[in-house]
Formats: C-alpha cells, structure tokens, sequence
C-alpha cells in the first residue's frame, strides 16, 4: 500500500507515522510539507519524518499532480490548525484549508486513488443543546477554521465514488504528547500552565463543553479509514467517545490534581464561550468497533506530565513560543521567512526556516 500524509511535519503526523510503520508493515509512505512547525520538537532523536519512504518539502496549495501516482490513499491532515489562525488568517484559511484540500482531492481521483481520509472537527456544531450532537444535526460553525472543514465536507461529498471513497473523521479536540508537540489546546495548555506557573487560570466560567480525543486514538480511526469495508463511498463521522465530552472547568481541575499542588481560578463573570458542544459517537462505534479509543483522561493527562517533565519544560511564557501555532508562523512573518501569504520567501528551502522555527 502507497500512502501520502499531508501536513505530516505537524502535531499529529508524527504519531500517525509511528503508527501506521507498527500496524502496515511494508506500506510506502510519503509526506508533503511546507515545514512550518518542524522546529517544534520533543526529541533528541531522529526527526519523526525518518522513519517515512520520502518526504516532499512544498506547500499543500502547490501540491504536483505528480505526488499521487500510484498512491492508494490519502491522509489529508494540511491545515491551519485552529480559531486564533482562522482569526489572523482568514482568507489564508478557506485557501489552504478548503480550496487546497478540494484540489487534492480531485487530483487524487484522477490519480486512481482508492482513498481520501480527511480531518474534519466536531467544531462544526459551534453551539450545540444540551443534546450530544449527532452527524446528521444542524451544523453551526462559528470561526473560519470550523466553517473552512463544513465547505470541505459538502464538497469532498459531491468527489466520492465506489472507486474513491471519502471518510470525514469530525475529531474532538485534540491531545496528548507528540514527538512535535503543541501547546495551543486546552489539555495540553492546562498541563503545561500547571507545570510552569503552579496554577491554571480559566479565562472563561468554565462552564462550555468540548469533546476530545487523544492523538493516538485519532491515528487509530485514520488507520481504520484508510482501507474501510464498512459505510457508504462517503462517510462523515464523529471521532472519539461518549466518555471524552467534558466541561472546560472539569478538564482544569483534572489537569491540577495530576500535577499536584496546583490551584486553579474561574471566572464566574466572564462571558460564556458561544463554542460549546457535546457530541453523539455512536455512528463510529457501529462502524468501527475494533478501533475505538483506548486512552483514558487520567492517563492522558499523566502521560503529558511526563513527557514535559522529561524534556525540561518549566517555560512560563511557553505561549510566545514555537509549541504555539499562530506565534510561529508570527515569528516566521516578522523574520521574514515567509510572505504575507505564509509561503516560504526564498525560492530553495535550505535548513534555515527551521532554525527560525525553532528560535
């Protein structure tokens, strides 16, 4: 089997890369990537990109027709990852999260792939009830980012065929350590901040709800979509847990007894996130009862523990760093590494703009 991951120099590719090396023995698989959060790294070893058959430096907008011959399937993980990117870069967001992503695809059916597995978010239902949200419910996307996978979706829909079959994994937020770790997610943060200032302050009242799932949870699905039997030629569902949909002020008390001596401050007069949403995973446990989720909260949050503490972390000011999405691509602008339309400014990458990623 050929595979080609997109956006695999980020959070989750190097986990999905460790994964699918343990479960596809003998699988070719290649990435494409820009490379602009490369310098995020948790490890002194090799580069997690090692242990691929080739890695392709270039921009998913640019992506050479070339790359999908003879591919099987696609992991189309390439995007601007979240609401305070979608905020500074919106229109950069629908390019490179919709546009981008509609391009590849419809490159890959012409190619003869067989498989296009897209990460979708469960974003989409912006405001839900107090009723978990199912896939056929209303959809509500209140950020750039959350309406860039709703425009993918409906479209990647009219693409798929029984000779190219679409999975749409909608994930809960995600967590968990990472050979390229980042720190802009609410587990993750709520770790690190207990670890490096000795408290955890919720900015909100705590009270908006958020599903998640564990990135290695996350690579299990992807495994499973890659070649599924079961579902229709297109597929959206929601990704993770009944037991993972939890209330922000929940998460930060859990996050401050597994680092202990932690306190942790709400504000009950703040305004309520409008992003608050349970959501129904009962679609992904019919389809896919052999590759459900295996990590718990508790262990999630311990194994985070561990992992920082193993790398020296104690940065207080962590969020103007590299494990912080929207400031490295700040730092990559300001440097002058990349334009105002994040694409690399020198015509032949060289090992520099990874040495400003990681500056």
């Amino acid at each position: 089997m050929k595979i080609l991951i997109t956006g695999n120099l980020g959070y989750i590719g190097p986990v999905l890369i460790r994964h699918l090396r343990t479960t596809r023995h003998g699988a070719r698989i290649e990435g494409l990537d820009p490379g602009f959060f490369a310098g995020a790294l948790t490890t002194r070893g090799p580069w997690p990109e090692s242990a691929l058959d080739v890695q392709h430096y270039a921009d998913v907008r640019d992506c050479d027709p070339g790359l999908l011959s003879g591919v099987d399937a696609v992991v189309h993980l390439a995007a601007l990852s979240n609401d305070p990117l979608g905020k500074a870069f919106e229109t950069l967001t629908e390019d490179i999260n919709q546009t981008a992503t509609l391009r590849v695809a419809r490159l890959a059916r012409a190619a003869g792939v067989k498989s296009f597995v897209f990460a979708s978010s469960c974003s989409v239902y912006g405001a839900g009830s107090d009723t978990p949200r199912r896939e056929q419910d209303a959809l509500a996307p209140l950020t750039a980012y959350a309406r860039s996978k709703v425009g993918s979706e409906q479209e990647l829909e009219t693409l798929a065929s029984p000779d190219f079959r679409v999975t749409a994994l909608r994930f809960g937020t995600a967590c968990g350590m990472s050979e390229r770790l980042r720190l802009d997610l609410v587990i993750n943060d709520f770790v690190a901040t207990a670890l490096a200032k000795g408290s955890i302050e919720v900015l909100s009242d705590g009270s908006p709800w958020r599903p998640l799932i564990h990135i290695e949870d996350m690579c299990r699905a992807m495994d499973w979509a890659l070649d599924r039997k079961a579902g229709e030629d297109f597929e959206v569902m929601n990704t993770g847990s009944d037991s993972w949909n939890y209330q922000i002020r929940d998460l930060a008390k859990a996050a401050a007894a597994t680092v202990g001596g932690v306190e942790v401050s709400i504000n009950p007069e703040a305004a309520s996130d409008k992003r608050s949403y349970r959501v129904d995973f009962s679609h992904f446990r019919e389809l896919a009862p052999d590759h459900q989720p295996q990590w718990t909260l508790e262990r999630t949050l311990a194994d985070l523990k561990v992992g920082l503490e193993a790398i020296g972390f104690r940065d207080a000011a962590f969020r103007e760093g590299s494990f912080m999405r929207l400031k490295t691509l700040t730092h990559l602008r300001e440097g002058g590494w990349l334009d105002a339309d994040l694409r690399w400014v020198h015509a032949r990458q060289t090992s520099a703009p990874w040495r400003a990623a990681q500056a």
